[in-house]
C-alpha cells in the first residue's frame, strides 16, 4: 500500500518541520518527508487546510472483552478509537474472566488479532482477580506483550501489598498503574463530597479518599526508588502532591481524563447519570489546577477511561447507575477546545500529551513523525466545529456527558500502519 499526504501542516512534538510538506508512506512506514513529492500512490489524501499529527495513544481504556460484549467489544471500541484519532489503545483487565495469567491473556490477544482496527496493548492485572492477595507473574505476562500492570478500578488494597508490588516490578522496571481510592472514604459515594452532594442529597466521594492513596503510593515508590503511574488525577491536592514528588525526582508519572478537564460537578442535575464516574467530576477549582498541571508538566499524559455500558446500566438513580464514561470518540475535541483554544496549551504540546509521553512510558516507537518508522498518524482539522451526538458514536457505550455540546476539532483521517483506519466522509 503507498499512500501520500498532500500538503499538510505537521506538528510533531519530537521535532520541527517548516511550512507545508508532503508524507509518502509505503508498506506501513513513513519513507519520505518533504516539502512536494510527485511520486505515484494507491490513496492521495489532499491535507491542504489541516494539521497532521502522530496518531495519538490511549493508556487508559476499556475493551469489556471478554465477557462484557453486550457493554463493548474489541471490534466496536478499536473502531471507537480510530474515530477518535487513536491509533493505540491499551486495555484494561477488568474482564471475564480477568486478564492475569498466560491463558486469558493469550485468549484476548487472539480476540485482538481477529478484530481489532488499531493497535491495542493489553494491561494485564496486578494481583490475582484483582483481590490485593497474590501476585500475577509478570515476568511471564511481560514476556507474552502486556505493557503494564493495574488492577484498574480496584485499587492496590494495603501499603504492604503495594510494597510487595513495587519491590516485584522495580528490577525490571514495570509499569504499575494504580487508581487511588481509599475505600472508607468512598464507597457508597456516588458524586464529589460538597456543595453539590449536599445540595442534592446525595452521598458524596471525598476527594481525600484520591489524595491519601496518591501520596500512600508516592511514599512507597520514594522509599522503593520505583515508579509508579497514577490514573485519572480529578483533585488539586493530588495534584500538588505529584507535583512535589516530582520535585524531589521522585519516579511518578501520571493521567487526566477529558471529562475531568472539560467538566465540572456544575453540571450534575436528578436522573443526569451519563456524568457519574470514577473518580467524579470535581469543583471549577480542581479543573483549574489540573489544566495548571497539564501546562507544567505535573501531569504527563491525557488518558480516557473509556468505559462504555450499556443504557440499562444507566439508569436515573446515582447509586445504582454505573459509574463510567465512553470517551474515545470525543477525546480530541474536548481537549483541543478547553486546553487549545482556551490557551492552556499549544498543538503540539497537546500532542506530546496524547501521543509522545504515553509512547515513551511504554516504550513504544512511536508518538512521533520521522522516516523509517510505523506511519501511525491522525489528521485534524482544528478549525471545524462538531456536536456531540451519542447516536452516531461506533461505541456500543453511548453513556456521555458530552452529547449536544459544541466543540472545535474534528478529526478527518485516522492512520495505522500505513493504512486508513478511519475516513470522516462528512468532511469530505
Amino acid at each position: 500500500m503507498r499512500l501520500l499526504i498532500k500538503q499538510c501542516s505537521i506538528i510533531d512534538p519530537g521535532n520541527t518541520y517548516e511550512g507545508i510538506n508532503d508524507i509518502y508512506i509505503e508498506d506501513g512506514l513513513i519513507r519520505l518527508i518533504e516539502p512536494s513529492i510527485g511520486l505515484a500512490a494507491d490513496k492521495v489524501i489532499d491535507a491542504a487546510g489541516l494539521f497532521l499529527l502522530p496518531g495519538f495513544i490511549d493508556m487508559h481504556a476499556h475493551l469489556r472483552e471478554p465477557g462484557f460484549e453486550y457493554k463493548e467489544t474489541v471490534y466496536s471500541g478499536t473502531r471507537a478509537a480510530a474515530r477518535g484519532g487513536y491509533t493505540s489503545i491499551c486495555c484494561m483487565p477488568n474482564t471475564k474472566p480477568v486478564i492475569d495469567d498466560e491463558a486469558s491473556l493469550s485468549m484476548l490477544q487472539k480476540i485482538i488479532k481477529k478484530d481489532a482496527s488499531v493497535k491495542v496493548y493489553p494491561i494485564a492485572a496486578i494481583s490475582k482477580g484483582q483481590t490485593s492477595t497474590e501476585l500475577v507473574e509478570m515476568n511471564k505476562l511481560s514476556e507474552m506483550g502486556a505493557v503494564a500492570f493495574s488492577d484498574d478500578g480496584r485499587p492496590v488494597a494495603t501499603a504492604a501489598f503495594m510494597l510487595k508490588v513495587l519491590l516485584s516490578a522495580r528490577e525490571e522496571d514495570y509499569i504499575i498503574i494504580d487508581h487511588c481510592e481509599e475505600l472508607s472514604l468512598a464507597e457508597g459515594g456516588a458524586i464529589n463530597k460538597g456543595r453539590k452532594s449536599e445540595q442534592m442529597g446525595i452521598r458524596g466521594i471525598h476527594p481525600l479518599s484520591e489524595e491519601l492513596n496518591v501520596m500512600r503510593d508516592i511514599m512507597i515508590a520514594e522509599e522503593t526508588d520505583s515508579h509508579i503511574h497514577i490514573a485519572h488525577v480529578s483533585t488539586a491536592g493530588s495534584a500538588e502532591i505529584i507535583r512535589a514528588a516530582k520535585s524531589r525526582g521522585v519516579k511518578v508519572t501520571c493521567e487526566v481524563t477529558p471529562h475531568h478537564v472539560g467538566l465540572t460537578e456544575d453540571i450534575i442535575t436528578p436522573g443526569f447519570t451519563d456524568c457519574k464516574v470514577n473518580p467524579p467530576l470535581r469543583t471549577a477549582g480542581d479543573v483549574e489546577a489540573l489544566k495548571e498541571a497539564l501546562k507544567d508538566g505535573t501531569i504527563d499524559i491525557i488518558a480516557t477511561d473509556h468505559a462504555p455500558h450499556h443504557k440499562d446500566e444507566k439508569s436515573e438513580d446515582f447509586y445504582s447507575s454505573a459509574f463510567g464514561i465512553s470517551g474515545l470518540e470525543t477525546a480530541f475535541s474536548v481537549c483541543y477546545t478547553e486546553l487549545v483554544e482556551s490557551g492552556i496549551l499549544t498543538l503540539k504540546e497537546l500532542s506530546e500529551r496524547m501521543s509522545r509521553n504515553p509512547a515513551k512510558l511504554l516504550k513504544l516507537d512511536s508518538g512521533i513523525i520521522k522516516t523509517g518508522i510505523a506511519a501511525d498518524l491522525v489528521l485534524v482539522d482544528t478549525a471545524r466545529e462538531i456536536t456531540v451526538n451519542r447516536d452516531d458514536f461506533l461505541s456500543k457505550g453511548k453513556n456521555t456527558p458530552f452529547h449536544g455540546k459544541t466543540y472545535k476539532g474534528d478529526i478527518v483521517y485516522t492512520i495505522v500502519d500505513g493504512n486508513v483506519a478511519y475516513e470522516n466522509k462528512t468532511h469530505l
